[in-house]
């Protein structure tokens, strides 16, 4: 299972379309690309397209993951409950993608994806923990149901995951773990109080397992991603981008694909001497 992955879409009829990616072919939600054409190749992640691609560029990206020996896959859903994506993709080499839906913030949940993976592939190799869901407010005017639903989805639910899948993988003695955590856990942001400290509990989740796990040969690390270029940071005013940018030691965004690389550089045998380490991507904003 990877972060994203290129694709190029076949059909499209309204708000969704089909995708085709490695020979495989997915039913997608094309809405958050305005725009978008039959023959357009787009970066898919947990079912939805983030953004367009250049061909040259997708097709570059497939040949890479190939080459690092990731599984090539497309997460899709949206849970309910908490509204957090909850998909799970299981390489195209082990027989072709499987979609699962559900809630992220539910432990049955993942001992149902636990089950199909057995099911299916018959285990786990790779875990990517990635579902997220916002609430912001100030602190003083958050209630405690907002608080509770964003820290059951983001944190809670990588715990799920976490504990599900990597019992498959202490038998193997092989596994990688990634969560994707944010530099919102690692110095804050006002009015995200929620988000934030459930960004910062996925670090202390993830050097604990490191911990536990690193004997049995499996690395747990996380990514923490600043100001990536999505719908949300295209919806930021003038005033907003020029208060923005001259933090980014880069004085950019980042693409979803430099983030995508990333995670799957730690998912393959070339990281294996690499755990417990927070990664953050975020074009020096932190520094």
């Amino acid at each position: 299972m990877c972060l994203a992955i290129p694709a190029q879409v076949e059909r499209i009829e309204g708000r969704k379309g089909t995708v085709v990616f490695d020979g495989n072919r997915a039913e997608i939600v094309l809405a958050l690309v305005p725009g978008v054409r039959v023959g357009d190749w787009v970066l898919v992640h947990a079912g939805y397209a983030i953004t367009t691609l250049d061909e040259a560029a997708a097709k570059e990206t497939l040949e890479a993951l190939k080459r690092a020996g990731a599984g090539v896959g497309a997460g899709a859903g949206v849970g309910a409950g908490a509204g957090a994506d909850a998909g799970v993709g299981a390489g195209a080499g082990a027989g072709g993608p499987i979609m699962l839906q559900g809630d992220a913030a539910d432990a049955g949940f993942a001992k149902a994806v636990a089950e199909k993976m057995k099911e299916t592939f018959g285990g786990a190799d790779i875990l990517v923990n990635n579902a997220g869901v916002t609430e912001d407010g100030l602190l003083l005017r958050m209630k405690p149901e907002s608080f509770d639903r964003v820290v059951a989805a983001n944190l809670n639910g990588a715990f799920y995951m976490l504990r599900e899948l990597s019992a498959f993988m202490l038998k193997q003695r092989e596994g990688r773990i990634v969560n994707i955590s944010s530099v919102a856990g690692l110095k804050g942001n006002a009015g995200q109080a929620n988000y934030a400290a459930s960004k910062a509990g996925l670090i202390g989740l993830t050097l604990s397992a490191a911990k536990e796990l690193g004997g049995k040969g499996i690395t747990v690390n996380a990514v923490a991603p600043g100001l990536i270029d999505t719908d949300m940071t295209k919806a930021l005013s003038e005033d907003q981008l020029s208060k923005v940018l001259p933090a980014i030691a880069a004085g950019r965004f980042g693409e979803p694909a430099e983030v995508a690389h990333l995670v799957c550089f730690l998912c393959s045998g070339k990281a294996a001497y690499i755990t417990g380490q927070v990664i953050a991507i975020d074009g020096g904003l932190v520094i």
